[in-house]
């Protein structure tokens, strides 16, 4: 993925929106083989950039993207905001390393339209920024929620536990025990389960077990006599668990694994390359992904994120029990179910209207243009009742009319593996005829993407905390500013006044979070 404001890799972004703000009509297409890739003509497709005459010098200010496209894999994850969260509780503010803008943004609701089937629904909308000539614009793609009761493909589980000494404080391995008796009571009879523990060396438990005929009983049993232990091989967990998983693989089944660690590894295969590498040739041999449960105030997060993003799932971080019945409850069903395989987003901007873009956050999951649609190039599994947004910097040109954008997304059936296309496009009208925060006909839930992504720039330029006395601090050096951003204070308030619409008592929890990172070191 290529862009070109001030040669900055492209940032971070997400938004939600409802249908009616669109510049344009959506349409889903199940497509040929021989579209496998793009060319002229084809959804999603875009010359490169405008030639230079022999002897002339690009323009630098304002440098024009290299091309018009932005392409990522489809992510869930919200490890990132649950973590930043329990980080300011605790008084500090979270590294910026670990401030992942589209986590921030999916971590709140959207409000989106659904499709009636598989696939995807895809809205946009858009509003100007304080920053002259930008606006922010929100992509969105959501998929159908599923009904508890109806009829669904079993599941073989393999939860693979982190019984190190680091799981005996508090939050940590009692939280995981919570979260597993928790799962247990809603899982169903037909859903198979194995239990692999690990600290210094890698243990199976539970043998796969079906959950009906005294099979629950089995599971709780086996998680009542769960112990902090010693060191932490993570690999030899990894490798026992996908061991299980791999042995025990059901077909037509939804096949598994679940680590609930701190990610902590430091003994054994320490270096996340090995790790990594028997992840992926699982997910790819016997598909079989991974699903990663984020436990403990130090949390190796980088590593949890890479695990997961190879074995092709995504990753959620955990501090208290509501928050872990929340992810049993109602992720871990999204979780087992999918909607859609290999799904990632294409969006094609239009140079008649698009002077400059960014996309803010993907940076870990960006996909090179020309593979959009090479379906050999792993993509995100998504599930029911998820929603994916992408929020995009946009500067328009002056007097820019018609079409701004097009936003694809493909993805492959999740049983019969066709691909299909859902696209839509977004006009310049849409994205430059309201104020962001003033506009009327905004929508509140564009306000509220656009406060989580402004509060993660903030965490990751170090903007407003104590050490300055609420003035900025040095901004990383690859870290571009979003356009148009509010100080803290300004976020905070508007995070309250979101509060207050309907659906969306979320936002006082981000107020709160905004507030603790003002007074954080």
């Amino acid at each position: 993925m290529k862009r070109g404001w001030a040669a900055a890799t492209v940032v971070a972004v997400a938004t939600a929106m409802l249908a009616g703000c669109t510049g344009g009509g959506s349409h889903n297409t199940e497509t040929a083989d021989s579209a496998a890739k793009g060319g002229p003509g084809a959804p999603g497709h875009a010359e490169g950039g405008a030639s230079v005459a022999p002897g002339e010098v690009a323009p630098t200010e304002p440098s024009a993207p290299e091309d018009f496209r932005s392409t990522f894999a489809l992510d869930v994850d919200t490890a990132s905001y649950s973590y930043a969260q329990r980080t300011l509780r605790d008084g500090a503010r979270p590294a910026p390393r670990t401030v992942r803008t589209e986590e921030f943004v999916n971590s709140f609701p959207q409000g989106y339209r659904r499709p009636k089937g598989d696939g995807f629904f895809v809205s946009a909308d858009g509003a100007r920024t304080s920053a002259k000539g930008w606006s922010l614009m929100r992509i969105g793609l959501a998929t159908k929620k599923s009904d508890p009761k109806a009829p669904r493909r079993p599941a073989a589980l393999t939860f693979v536990l982190d019984v190190s000494g680091s799981m005996a404080e508090p939050g940590r391995l009692d939280l995981v025990k919570s979260a597993l008796r928790t799962a247990a009571g809603q899982l169903r009879g037909s859903d198979s389960v194995s239990l692999v523990t690990f600290s210094g060396e890698a243990e199976t438990v539970l043998p796969m077990t079906r959950l009906d005929d005294g099979g629950r009983a089995r599971l709780k049993a086996a998680v009542g006599e769960l112990e902090p232990q010693s060191s932490t091989d993570l690999g030899a967990g990894m490798k026992e668990g996908y061991r299980q998983a791999a042995e025990h693989r059901r077909p037509g089944a939804t096949n598994r694994v679940v680590l609930m660690s701190d990610a902590l590894a430091n003994t054994g295969e320490t270096g996340a390359d090995s790790i990594l590498a028997d992840v992926a040739r699982h997910r790819k041999e016997q598909n079989i992904s991974l699903f990663g449960v984020g436990v403990g105030s130090d949390y190796g997060d980088a590593l949890m994120e890479r695990l997961t993003n190879k074995g092709d799932g995504s990753t959620v971080y955990v501090s208290t029990r509501r928050e872990a019945r929340e992810v049993f409850v109602g992720q871990l069903p999204r979780n087992i179910q999918l909607r859609a395989r290999d799904a990632k987003a294409q969006v094609v901007f239009d140079r008649k209207a698009v002077d400059d873009f960014r996309l803010l956050g993907y940076e870990n999951r960006a996909v090179a243009d020309e593979d959009f649609r090479d379906d050999s190039v792993d993509g995100g599994e998504i599930g029911p009742g998820h929603t994916v947004t992408a929020l995009y910097a946009v500067r328009l040109k002056h007097g820019a009319r018609g079409r701004a954008a097009t936003a694809t997304v493909r993805w492959l059936d999740p049983d019969n593996r066709k691909p299909h296309e859902e696209s839509r496009e977004v006009s310049a009208a849409a994205l430059s005829g309201a104020a962001l925060w003033t506009g009327e006909e905004v929508s509140p839930y564009l306000r509220l993407a656009a406060v989580a992504a402004y509060f993660a720039d903030a965490l990751r330029s170090g903007e407003g905390g104590a050490e300055s006395g609420g003035e900025p601090r040095p901004a990383r050096a690859e870290a571009e500013p979003v356009p148009g951003a509010p100080t803290l204070e300004k976020l905070r308030a508007q995070a309250d006044r979101l509060a207050e619409e309907p659906g969306l008592r979320s936002a006082a929890g981000l107020a709160k979070n905004i507030s603790r990172a003002r007074s954080a070191r």
